[in-house]
């Protein structure tokens, strides 16, 4: 890209933000910002493949076409633009799919006017895929950023998702799914890994594979479905006019893929149980928990964490692979918990676990990891020899603003994981010579053999705790206190709620 399309796309980007500031003033969040902003680019991109040097034929309806828009003001551009936003969530395909569920958020018609002028001004069609992917990404992440939304629970870190990816080696003519998928971030990390020259070179079929047939999603909450589908097309993954709708909008749990796939990537939603709300006979709001009677599940349970676990498995091709954000009570928990992972390491290769460090996601007091597993055909003895842990946690200190996470902070973990080829992989820890060692490894025969097949293993010693001398900052011990304080509420809640449910 030359300097003068860099230049014009910051330009774009400074205009679409100043805009969303001007927003917020009158109480419109980013979240609502985004999702005007995707109705209108949606409807100015089909404007103008409408028109030559495309002159495609565009599945909106004349009363409804960008035009429309362009043409009117004040309380007639509002009316017409809330009717617009109903009538298309009528439409079939990918259209209807977008304006599923469409609101308008922006009461005052000389902003809908400003915003509608603004977009109108640019030729979105004509400017570069990346440089269009990331004034969406950008906005994606001040959208996640901004607590009181509760967006950041959808977004992953994007330096962790490259991580993965970049283990993965996702490979050409192959599919890869996320039953639940956000913002679709795994899929725009994929594509990116899967086009760059330096790992492929790409012919047209290959092309043409990548933009309709390798990514499959769920993606349950409407608002956030559609940010994903708009966040792709605007990658160049699908279409403006496809009737293919890559992304669901059904519960992935509820019953078991149709398809299998060749990888998985995910990070499942954080909370700890699966619940419906329903009316009780005094007419009081009440929560159940909801278990799902699989026939293919291992075990059955609330926990929506186990599963996913039991889905992505149940996911996958007998050479698929795997890389899913799983949260601590996963490796630990007892009962179902021990159950999903004697299963796992039995009929999978659970090689490796990534411990991830607190303060990298939006949501306060997450402790995570990483699980890869190769799915595997059956057989009578387990897959699993031997599991590789890289402890990225103890002693690791990031925040979100001051010190987020970067790509280049899992750089040693990505070497150690050698991607082109894990066999030849090669522990850091030594009990005498480097104990301070990150990468360790353990039999299947010693993770059996530890209470409840426990997989929540540290051996580093927490040098905050040794060495006064040595403490982090004093607004990063006060956020671990925080963090630490919340997980260990999450964790009362989730006992208060057991003990209700089995005392009704």
């Amino acid at each position: 890209m030359n300097n003068n399309n860099s230049a014009n796309t910051s330009s774009i980007v400074s205009k679409v933000w100043a805009f969303c500031n001007t927003l917020r003033d009158d109480g419109v969040g980013y979240g609502d910002y985004l999702e005007q902003l995707t109705y209108l680019l949606f409807l100015k991109m089909a404007d103008e493949y409408n028109k030559p040097p495309y002159n495609r034929t565009m599945p909106i309806p004349a009363a409804y076409s960008w035009e429309t828009l362009t043409n009117k003001s004040g309380d007639e551009l509002e009316v017409h633009y809330n009717n617009l936003l109903r009538e298309l969530a009528k439409e079939k395909g990918i259209l209807g799919q977008i304006f599923t569920k469409s609101q308008n958020k922006i009461t005052d018609p000389a902003k809908l006017y400003k915003l509608i002028a603004l977009i109108n001004a640019e030729q979105w069609v004509l400017m570069g895929v990346k440089d269009k992917g990331d004034i969406y990404e950008g906005l994606l992440e001040k959208n996640a950023e901004d607590t009181k939304s509760g967006a950041g629970q959808y977004f992953t870190p994007r330096a962790l998702i490259k991580c993965m990816v970049e283990c993965l080696r996702p490979e050409p003519m192959k599919t890869i799914a996320d039953p639940a998928c956000g913002t679709g971030g795994f899929f725009l990390a994929s594509y990116d890994f899967i086009t760059n020259e330096r790992n492929y070179t790409l012919d047209q079929e290959q092309k043409k594979f990548l933009k309709f047939d390798t990514f499959f999603g769920n993606e349950i909450v409407a608002s956030t479905r559609r940010l994903a589908l708009m966040n792709l097309f605007l990658h160049n993954i699908g279409d403006i006019d496809s009737d293919h709708i890559f992304i669901s909008p059904n519960d992935s749990l509820i019953a078991a893929s149709e398809t299998r796939y060749d990888y998985v990537l995910a990070n499942p939603p954080f909370g700890k149980k699966s619940s419906m709300t329903f009316t009780n006979e005094e007419g009081e709001q009440e929560k159940e928990d909801l278990t799902y009677n699989r026939q293919d599940f291992w075990v059955t349970t609330s926990n929506k964490q186990l599963n996913f676990v039991q889905h992505i498995k149940s996911m996958l091709k007998t050479t698929g692979l795997a890389a899913v954000v799983l949260p601590d009570n996963v490796l630990f928990e007892g009962g179902a918990g021990e159950t999903v992972r004697k299963k796992l390491l039995e009929t999978t290769d659970l090689h490796t676990i990534l411990r991830l460090p607190t303060g990298i996601f939006y949501a306060n007091g997450v402790k995570a990891n990483v699980l890869f597993w190769d799915a595997k055909p059956s057989s009578k003895d387990p897959w699993t020899k031997e599991v590789w842990i890289y402890d990225y946690r103890t002693n690791i200190h990031h925040t979100l603003k001051k010190n987020p996470l970067k790509l280049d902070d899992l750089k040693d973990f990505t070497d150690c994981y050698h991607p082109t080829n894990r066999h030849k992989r090669k522990e850091t820890f030594n009990s005498d010579t480097n104990p301070e060692g990150r990468w360790r490894k353990f039999t299947y025969d010693e993770i059996i053999a530890r209470d409840k097949t426990s997989l929540d293993i540290t051996w580093l010693k927490d040098k905050s705790l040794a060495d006064l001398d040595n403490l982090p900052d004093p607004d990063e011990l006060a956020l671990e206190i925080v963090e630490n304080l919340e997980a260990g509420l999450e964790s009362f809640k989730a006992v208060i709620a057991s003990l209700n449910s089995k005392q009704n």
